[in-house]
């Protein structure tokens, strides 16, 4: 897609992106990374008798996953720059076990002009296979530029 047809994706579904399993490596290592080593996350064996029976991915390790999980429904092939200016109404509904793959939909809620091209809007909904609930839920905003020289 180029930048100029945007705006024609104004209330469109992008459709389901591909995949992403999460392990226990990765787990480990956001833990690492944020400081989060809650047991729920980082202990397999206490987890067997926890809530949900296996360690969880952290939250914000799920959300992280929404870049590479968006740009496999959209790929707008003459943005000068592409930027992730933030999110709105993120939610955690249900949890994501390890070992389970992640994959989002997507829905355009607007698109919007902005100084050099144009804001999208995204409605996400990731999914995590075995659980009947989206495990996050938010709205992304990336905004995409032409030549910004």
């Amino acid at each position: 897609m180029r930048i100029a047809e945007l705006p024609s994706l104004t209330d469109q579904e992008l459709g389901t992106s591909k995949r992403i399993r999460i392990t226990q490596e990765q787990v480990n290592a956001f833990a690492d990374a944020t400081g989060d080593h809650q047991w729920i996350h980082v202990d397999p064996e206490r987890a067997k008798d926890g809530p949900f029976g296996t360690t969880i991915a952290h939250g914000y390790l799920t959300l992280s996953l929404t870049v590479p999980l968006f740009w496999d429904l959209l790929d707008v092939d003459d943005a000068a720059q592409i930027i992730n200016y933030g999110l709105n109404k993120v939610r955690f509904p249900a949890p994501v076990p390890v070992g389970s793959e992640v994959s989002a939909s997507a829905r355009v809620v607007a698109v919007d002009a902005v100084t050099g091209g144009w804001q999208l809007t995204v409605a996400l909904t990731f999914n995590a296979e075995g659980v009947d609930r989206p495990v996050c839920v938010a709205e992304m905003i990336m905004r995409y530029l032409g030549d910004v020289d």
